[in-house]
């Protein structure tokens, strides 16, 4: 079974950092796509970022060039560097997987203040 904990969530103000980290157990993780998504309050949930078992990474519109994924293959680590947050990037953040089904962690709340 596949496990992901996200963490490193908080409050920041705008124009802050913050770094996400997402620690998974199981045997989905370095020959899979991995990706971070996030959900507003009223709003349906929404890909955030993709980072492919080779490395190449996609990025929503309204976080490229502010945002970087990267992960530890060998600490199977999954990461997030949010630099100039807004606070519209408010929202709870989840890692995911897409293995025999697509797995989620828990998430964790990042809060942006103006």
């Amino acid at each position: 079974q596949v496990q992901l904990v996200e963490s490193g969530g908080g409050l920041v103000q705008a124009g802050g950092s913050l770094r996400l980290s997402c620690a998974a157990s199981g045997s989905v993780f370095s020959g899979n796509v991995m990706d971070w998504y996030r959900q507003a309050p009223g709003k349906q949930r929404e890909l955030v970022a993709t980072i492919t078992s080779g490395g190449s990474t996609i990025y929503a519109g309204s976080v490229k060039g502010r945002f970087t994924i990267s992960k530890d293959n060998a600490r199977n680590t999954l990461y997030l560097q949010m630099n100039s947050l807004k606070p519209e990037d408010t929202a709870v953040y989840y890692c995911s997987v897409l293995g025999l089904r697509r797995y989620w962690g828990q998430g964790t709340q990042v809060t942006v203040s103006s």
